[in-house]
């Protein structure tokens, strides 16, 4: 399936996996409107696809897996509009989250805010070794909210999470696979999809049923937790997309200036 702006995501299939392209090179494979819907539809048809046992989630290019929010979209959202966007975050990449088949976020380049929260929904995550992750939402006068704050604790602990949320602390891919953030690193020298299908031949060519009740008992285990922190979250959230300062930070960024923050 080819890709284009009203569904900016190429689908490949590799055997019993699929390859999903977000295909937004020019716009760092930012994760516009239509992004959104699109991996809610592709994930609500994978789940009843029985052809598909597992995902492969990537980026187009070699620079970028997904620069989160699209900046220049949302600068031109009413607080209202931004409001439907998180809600949208969470009903269709929730749907992602919630697909009951692996999926691996292939981080060939930078994974930032919202891209990095984009991985975090996946089970597994493979970087190139050029890869830089951040979520840098508190300089830009909000927080993550597409889940960041709730997941990348439960995956690197509390104390590293809030590191990369208050600092905005970006870091490499041997420092996301020291922290567990990453399960494998690309070779070198390898191709990066040959490489991450490789790895994935045990669920290429393993039971489905198994897979699916193992992921089932692994989410579930954290279920009522999850569902409760995100809640949180969003409503935190809600309360800084009337601020001067979550303005000023679009202008900042269109204006390609440090932004100044008031507190107010």
């Amino acid at each position: 399936m080819s890709a284009h702006e009203d569904f900016p995501i190429r689908v490949e299939q590799h055997g019993t996996l699929e390859v999903w392209t977000i295909d937004r090179e020019a716009r760092a494979n930012a994760l516009s409107r239509p992004t959104l819907f699109a991996i809610g539809k592709l994930a609500r048809a994978a789940a009843e696809n029985p052809s598909v046992r597992g995902v492969v989630l990537r980026g187009a290019g070699e620079k970028v897996f997904c620069a989160g929010a699209d900046l220049k979209e949302r600068a031109g959202m009413s607080d209202d509009d931004v409001r439907t966007q998180i809600r949208l975050y969470r009903s269709e990449l929730g749907a992602l989250d919630r697909l009951s088949k692996p999926v691996v976020a292939l981080l060939n380049g930078g994974a930032f805010g919202g891209g990095l929260e984009l991985a975090l929904m996946c089970d597994l995550r493979i970087a190139v070794a050029h890869a830089q992750l951040a979520l840098p939402e508190t300089t830009l006068g909000i927080i993550p909210a597409a889940g960041g704050t709730q997941k990348l604790p439960r995956v690197v602990g509390e104390a590293r999470a809030k590191e990369m949320i208050l600092l905005g602390r970006r870091i490499d891919a041997a420092t996301a696979y020291a922290w567990g953030l990453v399960q494998a690193i690309v070779p070198a020298e390898e191709d990066p999809l040959a490489f991450t299908l490789r790895m994935l031949e045990p669920i290429a060519n393993g039971a489905p049923l198994a897979l699916a009740a193992a992921l089932e008992a692994v989410d579930r285990s954290f279920d009522e937790q999850l569902h409760t922190g995100l809640d949180v979250e969003a409503l935190v959230y809600d309360r800084l997309i009337p601020t001067r300062d979550r303005r000023e930070a679009l202008e900042a960024f269109a204006a390609k200036r440090k932004p100044t923050f008031e507190g107010r």
